[in-house]
């Protein structure tokens, strides 16, 4: 990683907010709250060029509450009380798991559901009956053998995130992120992630999910003994909300400034024994903190 003063501002944040703003199409999500979005846009960032946490706001009090809803994830976790197990607020996900949200798809207060992020991961249904835990079996193929291009994730069980009349849904939240492609060079020891975003709210959950596609990386990097280089992030339904066009004219007023330090623990050796107290934040000179309304 380069040093600090070496780093540039990177805009690309600030690209696709104004893209949106300017080319975006208005539609009427589920949620009653009217969204302009667009179909399709990429970012890529270099590590080498500081951690992606965006500087246009103050997220240093955001990033361990992404970590720790990723990590609960990455070890199977689908229930509001496991998922603060692991450093998650209930915040993030409380007003998605009410006793009368979960009733809707048949599922127990702060159940997120069978078709959500951790349990898609930690144990994907199959035909022959055993639950296969795409973690563990992708990180044990990749040490195996590195050189394949078949080291792929997804958080998408299609039986329990369809619905119509005659099938009822199994999960809170269809997933909206999570596709991960994982790019492993045995020769330069260098691990580039891709990873896939169905559907992006861009001023609110998108800086946390790169956050949490970058810490990913950089987690299976070190347990394997390569270097985290690169983030390859693509969204299919990018969008911002009508009631958040106002905090988004604040952040396209400011300026980015170059992207912190983010090191870990060198003593975790297991992709499943990662915490958010893991991680260690510096160089980060941000933008003051910013209430920015979502949908839900």
């Amino acid at each position: 990683m380069n040093a600090y003063s070496a780093r540039t501002p990177d805009y690309q944040y600030h690209q696709l907010l104004e893209r949106i703003m300017t080319e975006g199409r208005d539609t009427m999500p589920i949620h009653g709250i009217a969204a302009r979005g667009i179909v399709g846009h990429q970012i890529r960032y270099r590590l080498e060029n500081g951690f992606p946490l965006m500087t246009e706001r103050d997220l240093a009090r955001t990033m361990p509450g992404a970590l720790g809803e990723h990590i609960g994830f990455l070890n199977g976790a689908h229930t509001l009380e496991d998922l603060k197990k692991y450093g998650m607020p209930a915040v993030f996900w409380d007003r998605w798991v009410t006793k009368e949200k979960c009733a809707n798809f048949g599922l127990p207060e702060g159940d997120l559901g069978p078709g959500s992020y951790g349990a898609a991961w930690g144990s994907f249904p199959t035909a022959e009956g055993t639950p296969f835990n795409q973690i563990a079996n992708v990180i044990q193929q990749i040490k195996e053998r590195p050189y394949l291009r078949t080291h792929f994730v997804s958080p998408w069980i299609p039986q329990y995130a369809i619905q119509h009349q005659d099938l009822v849904r199994k999960v809170v939240v269809a997933p909206c992120h999570g596709w991960i492609h994982i790019f492993t060079y045995p020769d330069t020891k260098e691990v580039v992630i891709h990873h896939f975003q169905r559907s992006a709210d861009v001023p609110i959950g998108v800086v946390s999910n790169i956050v949490q596609y970058a810490a990913f990386g950089m987690m299976l990097a070190q347990i394997i003994g390569y270097t985290m280089t690169e983030l390859v992030h693509t969204f299919s339904d990018a969008h911002i909300y009508h009631n958040q066009f106002e905090a988004v004219k604040e952040l396209l007023a400011r300026e980015p400034k170059p992207f912190p330090t983010v090191t870990l623990d060198p003593t975790i050796t297991d992709m499943f024994e990662f915490r958010p107290h893991h991680f260690t934040l510096t160089d980060y000179d941000p933008h003051p903190k910013m209430m920015i309304p979502t949908a839900i």
